[in-house]
């Protein structure tokens, strides 16, 4: 089944999200038409892929495609394959997506997609058909100047390449800029393996030096070391924190005077084994309550929550997964004056390597690792500055997150304003 949904004024957002777009009409006087170009996706498809097993048999997977918002440019976001994978989720995520590009200034709107799938069941040929199904049922709706897809949970750049080939060779043409997070050699561009990492790293640079802190002796606990909480415990090392915590879906390890990361980290590629280190075991549940300056929750979502945020000893917040704190937890932890660094940008590091990787597909120039990296510091850089401003500037603005959404969400509008599609006036506005 292939159905382009369209907004039908029913859709609902995470609560997180709902709130802060409550909060930032309050703060912008929204007017009813901004309100609903904001909590509606402007497209929804969704198409039920049959596959061929190996057994000879034909399973079904559902499958979605949100396109968010395309007034700031062509739609951006990655595709998942996840058991749980449904539309609302997606739609949730192709929001976070449309805010997350404004926040860093670039010029894409939001977009999500996943396959309702366990990978792990899969056959490598299993694997490549449903992958290639996926972009021959959607590629009509996909492209380098309409929606340009990425990877996101249990996708890689292998299945980019066979994304892109498929593509390719349903349009008869080469198409490098037509999904992102593709192998270096199709394409891909340096340093977007670890751009989220490093993304985060810059960010909380920023945010310790705003605060006054020193990287030399700030504690940190990280809850997740896959591919984003790992490397993340990577750079942070090498700038001097002090991380101390770190866990995977088997639970923690905690030693107070810091654990061997580059040790660790190597070591992890080969055993994913967090537990040969001689430090202290500890569940996740305990990583999120333990006493440091900063709390990375970098797995999934809904992890800081009411039921545990009064146990929450740390300083500060920096949330490298999408959306890790619920809204009554961000709520009590704004009462107890501990800053969250929000997903919006903490986490924007991604996407905007994303964004190189497609300036660069698009322009046939290919750039050095080095350069790379410069620019992904400075385009994040520019866009905590903008925070801080808006931040600084307003007696309303009370936390991150309300600056990163009041800035998201203004820019979005703006946008849909040049375009014609709502009027920004004080005529609109209520009291």
């Amino acid at each position: 089944m292939d159905t382009d949904l369209g907004p039908t004024g029913t859709e609902t957002l995470c609560d997180v999200c709902t709130t802060e777009l409550d909060r930032v009409s309050k703060i912008g006087r929204l007017a009813d038409r901004e309100l609903d170009l904001l909590r509606q996706p402007k497209r929804r498809i969704n198409v039920n892929i049959p596959i061929r097993m190996d057994d000879g048999s034909v399973e079904v997977f559902p499958s979605f495609r949100i396109q968010y918002n395309t007034a700031r440019g062509p739609t951006k976001g990655g595709i998942r394959y996840h058991p749980s994978v449904n539309a609302d989720e997606v739609d949730e995520l192709a929001f976070l997506m449309s805010l997350k590009c404004a926040v860093a200034n670039i010029p894409f709107g939001g977009a999500k997609g996943g396959i309702q799938v366990d990978p792990s069941r899969l056959s490598e040929g299993e694997l490549e058909r449903l992958s290639r199904a996926y972009i021959n049922e959607y590629h009509r709706n996909i492209g380098p100047e309409t929606d340009i897809p990425a990877p996101d949970v249990n996708t890689d750049g292998r299945i980019m390449a066979w994304m892109r080939d498929e593509y390719e060779s349903i349009t008869g043409r080469q198409a490098p800029g037509v999904i992102t997070g593709k192998p270096v050699e199709l394409g891909g561009s340096e340093g977007r393996e670890y751009a989220t990492s490093l993304g985060g790293a810059v960010i909380l640079d920023e945010f310790v030096n705003e605060v006054g802190m020193t990287r030399e002796g700030t504690t940190v606990a990280v809850q997740g070391f896959g591919n984003v909480g790992s490397y993340l415990a990577k750079f942070l090392h090498e700038r001097g924190y002090d991380v101390v915590s770190v866990s995977n879906v088997d639970g923690g390890i905690y030693d107070s005077s810091g654990i061997d990361v580059p040790a660790l980290f190597d070591a992890y590629e080969s055993s994913d084994d967090l537990f040969e280190f001689g430090a202290a075991e500890i569940t996740n549940a305990d990583l999120l309550t333990l006493d440091v300056d900063v709390l990375i929750p970098a797995a999934i979502e809904n992890q800081i929550t009411e039921a545990n945020v009064a146990e929450v000893q740390a300083d500060a917040v920096l949330e490298m997964a999408n959306g890790p704190t619920t809204s009554r937890a961000d709520e009590h932890l704004t009462e107890r004056g501990i800053p969250v660094v929000p997903d919006i940008l903490a986490n924007a590091g991604g996407v905007t390597a994303s964004y190189f990787e497609w300036v660069q597909n698009t322009t046939n120039e290919y750039w050095t690792e080095e350069r790379v990296r410069e620019k992904l510091a400075t385009q994040l850089r520019e866009a905590f500055a903008d925070l801080r401003e808006i931040k600084t500037a307003s007696e309303t603005t009370r936390t991150w997150r309300e600056a990163a959404y009041t800035r998201a969400v203004e820019s979005v509008l703006q946008a849909e304003a040049y375009r014609g599609n709502v009027a920004r006036d004080d005529a609109e506005r209520p009291d």
